[in-house]
């Protein structure tokens, strides 16, 4: 029975996601702006007949709503991070939003393409001179979302995770192994300053990046059909816009879809740690799992074979800083030739 406290091996599973970060703050200001702007941009398109102006305000007014998932998002993460039901924390909030974010994108896609087609088969009367103006009206709107959120959707950390050092802890788990020969299982966790590949983020900045094209296209068409007389251009451009926003659609749901199922980290990271821990002695890595618990974050399970097995500390020194370890659990058997020299 144990005598003495065992504090220092209990740690939470935060890892940071319970502090507000800037990403948070940036979405919804623009959630605000992209409001105001499409009440705007669906009155004129309605008013003036233009498809792609409309189609421009329709994409703000569904992309508003998708914008409200990402803050809610951001919230909901840091309101119950700490919550011990959620095994590894909150992060893959984070990438379920962006998932859900992404169907909605793509299901905007499919609506700007369909009405297209409907404008090709019964064109409408278009006022461009007032058409013209709003569309510019949005994409400076669009523009300074984006600048708002960042570029490509990803936070300004300084490179990747930061390791507090000082908040490491570790604890052991005694066991025994299905061949009945000796078996360990240890936890390691570090905390993190700073994430990055924040998919929700990411999320927001395509749902603006793809209004900022419909308005170039709107714009486009617009001119074209003005000064040129080719009105076709407009459903077309439509249809143009449609295409890419369901490549970038397919895009995020492909890499959020990766983090919901846990599928395994990048394969330099796996290799990073397999080296790093091959590197002492003979241990060798039998089985490897590292997934994504959050932004930029990773955790992993780890078993090594060695004849002489180290404590959790010596293994947790040899991995590799700034891959995003926020959690490790080494599992160690101990060699059968060294049984058998034993014996």
């Amino acid at each position: 029975m144990h005598t003495e406290s065992i504090e220092r091996w209990v740690h939470d599973h935060t890892f940071g996601q319970d502090r507000k970060k800037s990403a948070e703050r940036r979405t919804l200001i623009v959630s605000i702006v992209t409001v105001l702007t499409m009440v705007v941009e669906i009155v004129a398109g309605l008013a003036y007949g233009s498809m792609a102006l409309l189609a421009d305000g329709l994409h703000m007014g569904s992309h508003a709503s998708a914008l409200a998932i990402s803050v809610f998002a951001y919230r909901f993460t840091r309101a119950h991070a700490k919550d011990a039901r959620f095994n590894f924390g909150t992060g893959k909030v984070n990438s379920l939003a962006a998932f859900a974010s992404a169907t909605m994108l793509a299901l905007i896609a499919l609506a700007m393409a369909w009405e297209s087609i409907a404008r090709f088969l019964s064109p409408v009367t278009i006022g461009f001179n007032q058409a013209i103006l709003v569309a510019v009206l949005g994409l400076i709107v669009n523009g300074a979302c984006l600048a708002i959120l960042g570029g490509h959707g990803h936070s300004h950390g300084k490179g990747g995770p930061e390791q507090d050092e000082d908040d490491h802890h570790a604890h052991e788990h005694p066991g025994q192994s299905g061949d009945e020969q000796p078996h360990r299982r240890h936890a390691r966790h570090s905390s993190v300053r700073h994430d990055q590949k924040d998919q929700n983020l990411r999320s927001a900045y395509l749902h603006v990046l793809a209004d900022a094209l419909t308005s170039v296209l709107a714009i486009f068409a617009l001119l074209a059909g003005k000064y040129l007389g080719q009105q076709w251009l407009d459903p077309f451009m439509g249809l143009v816009g449609a295409t890419l926003v369901v490549h970038w659609s397919w895009g995020l749901l492909r890499s959020s879809a990766r983090v919901l199922l846990d599928l395994q980290a990048p394969d330099e990271v796996r290799e990073a740690i397999r080296k790093a821990i091959e590197s002492e002695g003979d241990n060798r890595v039998s089985d490897l799992h590292v997934w994504s618990v959050g932004p930029g974050i990773y955790a992993a399970e780890v078993a090594i074979v060695s004849s002489r097995p180290l404590d959790p500390d010596s293994y947790y020194s040899l991995l590799p800083k700034g891959l995003g370890l926020v959690h490790a659990a080494f599992e160690t058997h101990l060699c059968a030739a060294h049984i058998r020299e034993a014996l």
